[in-house]
Parts: structure tokens; C-alpha cells; sequence
């Protein structure tokens, strides 16, 4: 095969993911001449307002902010695969496009790092976060939490944490921390501040479907390319995010839903639970189901939801 060009957004997190992808392409395919091509999103580019009103202002449906150039260069032939997180994916994809594997998923938990611990939260308190789920799920936790509007790369926001006033902490994922090698409990400092860390329990502080799962994407008919992505997939985890991507397209959930769900899979028996925050006015949704089929689950789940 020619040459396999990698598209990716330039953050560190997205260039770490990306060294994944080539790591397990080499393991792979020892002689296949891989290429890194860097693209910047609109998502990365559109720092001036918080995230959930960048689609807004860009005319950007579900969460292509930071997919958008990538689904262009990927249409274009300039790359061939597009590496993302996965939890930035919109749940259903458009027809030149597919989701054709996902690499092993880390931990999927979300993690809270401040100037004080998680359990001193409290009315008041200002947390940092550009996620609508994350927002929402912190204001039901920790009533009276003041939510602030958080955007940078990993690296931005944690020194945000430690040095701006304007933040008593922030919520990131646990597996952005991981990949890029910070500690992900107890304490670390920045500048020689010092900042507490601690991993919140997902069947309590619920995380975003796909989080913590690096997905690639292809253009559909792509066979070639398709059949190298195919030697990549963990089977695991792409049974989980796939039964979690089917909860959101029935929900005909996008970027501005909060929706927190979380699945665990014992050998064939896969768990699901999720928690449906109203976008305006209403009741807080919530739901569990089980089974060995995870498009059966993904629907039992759906059905459950009161």
C-alpha cells in the first residue's frame, strides 16, 4: 500500500493518541510507511466562546467542532485516517464517512483536580469545565456550585487550575491525565502550587459514551485502508462504546444533551447505566439494563429511561 497518512488535531493529547495509532500500526504491519498529517478544528481554532456555543456560532451540528476538518481532508483524500477522541465523534456519521475501529479504551472515569479536594465542593465553589454533562452533573452532586467555562488543551487547564483565582478546580478525563503521563490521585504541584487529584467513581459521577476510546475513521468503501484499521480493534471495547453510541442515537442526543452513561462487560455480560439531564426545563431522566448482546442492551436501556 502506499503510503497510510494519519490525520490529527495538534493538541498533546491528540498527538499522544495519534502515537498510539502508529505504535499499534507498526506492531502490526512492520513495513507499512505511516505519515502524520496535523489539521487544526474549528474547536481548536474557536477558543473566544465557551465550547457548547462554538456549533452555534460556526453552524456546526452534534460535536463536529473538532472533527469537522478532519471529516474534509479525510472526503479530500489527504488523509486517510482521522484519529479522535472518541466521545468527540458524532453519534451518527455522514455516508462518505465510517467508524471502522477503536484502540483499547483507558480508563473512562472522570477526575477532579483542585486547590482543595473533591469532598470540600461545596455552594460556592467554582468549578471549571466546558462540558454541559460535566456541568450538570456537578450543579446534582455539589448544589450551589458555581460552574465556570474552561478551554485550552490538558496542559492549559490544569495550570488554570493551579494558578487562576477564577477556578477552585476543574473536571477533566481521567484518560487525557493517564496518556499524558500526570498523576491521577492524590496530590502533584504546578509551579509550586499545589493541587489535589482524585478520579470521580463513574457509577457516580457518570462519563461521557466513547470517553476514554481513541476511534478511526475511514472514508466508507476504503477497503484497503479499511482492512489494515480492522487489525486494530479491541473487540471489548468496541462492543461497549458501540452499545453507548446506540444509546445516544436513539436518544437523538447531541453535543448540547447532558447525558452521562457507563457500561461494564464481565466476559459477555455487558451492564449499562445512564443519566439524561433535561436541556431545559424537566425531570431528570435515569436508567439501568444488562444482557449479551449489546444492541439489545443499548435499547433496554433506552426503554428504561424514567
Amino acid at each position: 500500500m502506499k503510503t497510510l497518512k494519519l490525520g490529527t488535531r495538534g493538541s498533546a493529547l491528540a498527538l499522544k493518541q495519534a502515537e498510539m495509532t502508529e505504535a499499534a500500526l507498526g506492531e502490526a504491519f512492520p513495513e507499512l510507511e505511516v505519515e502524520r498529517v496535523i489539521i487544526k478544528t474549528t474547536g481548536d481554532r474557536r477558543t473566544d466562546v465557551a465550547l457548547n456555543e462554538v456549533a452555534k456560532a460556526e453552524g456546526i451540528w452534534d460535536k463536529g467542532v473538532f472533527i469537522k476538518e478532519l471529516e474534509v481532508a479525510l472526503e479530500a483524500e489527504e488523509i486517510d485516517v482521522a484519529v479522535h477522541s472518541l466521545k468527540d465523534l458524532p453519534t451518527v456519521l455522514e455516508d462518505p464517512f465510517q467508524l471502522r475501529s477503536v484502540l483499547e479504551r483507558a480508563p473512562v472515569a472522570d477526575a477532579w483536580i483542585g486547590k482543595i479536594p473533591w469532598s470540600e465542593v461545596k455552594k460556592g465553589s467554582r468549578v471549571g469545565t466546558s462540558s454541559v454533562r460535566r456541568e450538570r452533573q456537578a450543579k446534582f452532586l455539589k448544589p450551589g456550585a458555581k460552574v465556570v467555562d474552561l478551554r485550552g488543551n490538558v496542559p492549559t487547564r490544569i495550570k488554570k487550575a493551579a494558578l487562576d483565582a477564577d477556578y477552585d478546580g476543574i473536571i477533566l478525563a481521567e484518560a487525557g491525565l493517564k496518556r499524558l503521563g500526570y498523576p491521577t490521585e492524590g496530590m502533584f504541584e504546578i509551579e509550586r502550587h499545589p493541587l489535589f487529584v482524585e478520579c470521580l467513581a463513574e457509577k457516580n459521577f457518570f462519563p461521557a459514551a466513547g470517553q476514554g476510546a481513541v476511534g478511526l475513521e475511514i472514508r466508507s468503501g476504503d477497503e484497503e485502508t479499511g482492512a489494515i484499521i480492522d487489525a486494530l480493534n479491541h473487540e471489548e471495547t468496541w462492543n461497549r462504546v458501540f452499545a453507548e453510541r446506540e444509546f445516544l442515537r436513539l436518544l437523538d442526543a447531541g453535543c448540547s444533551t447532558p447525558i452521562g452513561v457507563w457500561s461494564t462487560l464481565e466476559g459477555e455480560h455487558l451492564e449499562m447505566g445512564a443519566r439524561v439531564f433535561p436541556e431545559g426545563s424537566g425531570m431528570l431522566r435515569k436508567a439501568s439494563a444488562s444482557g449479551v448482546v449489546p444492541m439489545e442492551v443499548a435499547h433496554q436501556l433506552f426503554k428504561n429511561l424514567k
